[in-house]
């Protein structure tokens, strides 16, 4: 396809493709002719992952690089490819800043038998809700979050469910990020309703 079809079919604008093609977050396309080229299904995949990227997990140009690199490094290892595209698995391997509350998050880990990784950014956002809900007077802790991470198990096991039918590797990690990051609300929205409902069942007259 020309780069005016590829600009219509990605939904990025053909200004746009051209500064993805100089910084090196596109592949040149074909050559035809001295001043046109031709762009296949690889390059509008990894355009929509470069938008998923860039406008949903709002990476800056340098670090989606960063991250498309690490992707074709490791094209062949599903489990790691999907941990770069969700920002589960840090890029530098850093373990993420300690709180009072890393102690807990990772006695909670083990207690589920869940492997995450040691720098992945969620053990810290846990831990950090932790010690929050404490200051408030909230007495929380591993064993009041048990039952919540055994329902959120199912959730993810429905996510990956999504992913079962994708052999593209690049497909595949455009859609896990789509299905992460913009279903969240959505995940938020139902547990507000369930709420209302749990309540109406136990308190409305």
């Amino acid at each position: 396809m020309r780069v005016s079809e590829l600009s219509r079919r990605s939904g990025v604008s053909v200004t746009t493709i051209k500064y993805y093609l100089r910084e090196g977050l596109l592949a040149p396309g074909r050559q035809t002719s001295a001043t046109q080229a031709e762009y296949d299904d690889r390059h509008l995949r990894r355009l929509r992952l470069i938008r998923a990227l860039t406008g949903v997990r709002g990476l800056s140009v340098a670090t989606t690089r960063e991250v498309l690199d690490a992707l074709e490094a490791h094209t062949g290892d599903t489990h790691l490819l999907l941990g770069l595209t969700l920002g589960s698995v840090s890029l530098s391997g850093e373990s993420a800043e300690q709180d009072p509350a890393t102690g807990e998050v990772q006695a909670l880990v083990e207690e589920l038998g869940w492997h995450v990784h040691e720098s992945a950014p969620a053990r810290a956002t846990l831990a950090e809700a932790l010690t929050s809900l404490r200051s408030l007077g909230v007495p929380m802790d591993r064993h009041v979050l048990l039952p919540y991470a055994r329902l959120v198990e199912r959730i993810a096991a429905l996510d990956l469910d999504q992913l079962d039918c994708l052999t593209d590797p690049l497909e595949a990690a455009e859609r896990a990020l789509l299905l992460t990051v913009l279903l969240e609300p959505a995940l938020m929205a139902l547990r507000r309703m369930a709420q209302e409902n749990e309540s109406a069942r136990r308190h409305a007259p």
